[in-house]
C-alpha cells in the first residue's frame, strides 16, 4: 500500500516547522498531487517521578489554543543530544531542575501520521532529585507542580489534559507504575 515519491518540494523550510510538497504514485497508479508533509524534529516526553514518588508537571501558556495548560515536561530532540534518552534528561533538567535516576522507554505515537513525519517518544523517569534551577528558552514559561498519584487520575478523568500525546505517556506510565490497568 505504500506511495511512491515522484517529486517533492520544500514549501516552507524553518527550526521546528518544514512543509514539504509531494507528488505521489499509488500501487493502482492513480497520482496524487499535491501531497503536504509537515515535517518537525522528534520529540520526547516523559512521566517524571520523584524520589519522593511525586509526578512532575508544568503548567504553562500554550499560544495555538490560547490556553494555560498542565503538562508534562518534554520537547524537541536537538542535533547534539547523543539519543533520545539523552534529549529527555536535558528537557528535564532544562524544565523543571530534576535529575532522574532511571529512564525506561515507553514507546512511541503520532501527532498525526497522515501529515506529521515526526514521533513523540515517552519515558518513565523515576527517582527525581531537584538539582539546578530552571534553564528556559526565551519564550518559555513554565511552573513546576509536584502532584500525586490520585491528583494525576484525576487530571485524565476530567479531561485536563490536552496535549493528546502526553495523555498517552500518562497512560503507559500509570500502567507500567502498577496504578492503571487495563
Amino acid at each position: 500500500m505504500n506511495w511512491k515519491i515522484l517529486s517533492s518540494e520544500y514549501l516552507f523550510k524553518d527550526l521546528w516547522f518544514t512543509v514539504r510538497k509531494d507528488t505521489c504514485e499509488k500501487q493502482d497508479g492513480s497520482i496524487v498531487d499535491p501531497y503536504y508533509v509537515y515535517e518537525f524534529p522528534e520529540w520526547v516526553t516523559a512521566v517524571a517521578v520523584t524520589e519522593e514518588g511525586k509526578f512532575v508537571f508544568e503548567r504553562q501558556y500554550r499560544h495555538a489554543l490560547g490556553l494555560t495548560m498542565m503538562e508534562i515536561p518534554g520537547g524537541c530532540v536537538d542535533k547534539e543530544d547523543a539519543n533520545l534518552q539523552a534529549a529527555i534528561a536535558r528537557e528535564l533538567k532544562e524544565e523543571t531542575g530534576y535529575e532522574f535516576s532511571t529512564y525506561e522507554y515507553l514507546g512511541k505515537t503520532s501527532a498525526n501520521p497522515s501529515t506529521n513525519s515526526n514521533l513523540m517518544h515517552f519515558f518513565l523517569a523515576t527517582g527525581g532529585k531537584k538539582i539546578a534551577e530552571q534553564t528556559l528558552d526565551p519564550n518559555e514559561e513554565i511552573e513546576v507542580h509536584l502532584l500525586d498519584v490520585d491528583e494525576v487520575k484525576e487530571l485524565l478523568k476530567s479531561n485536563q489534559i490536552l496535549q493528546s500525546m502526553h495523555a498517552t505517556a500518562l497512560f503507559y506510565g500509570l500502567a507500567r507504575l502498577g496504578h492503571l490497568s487495563y
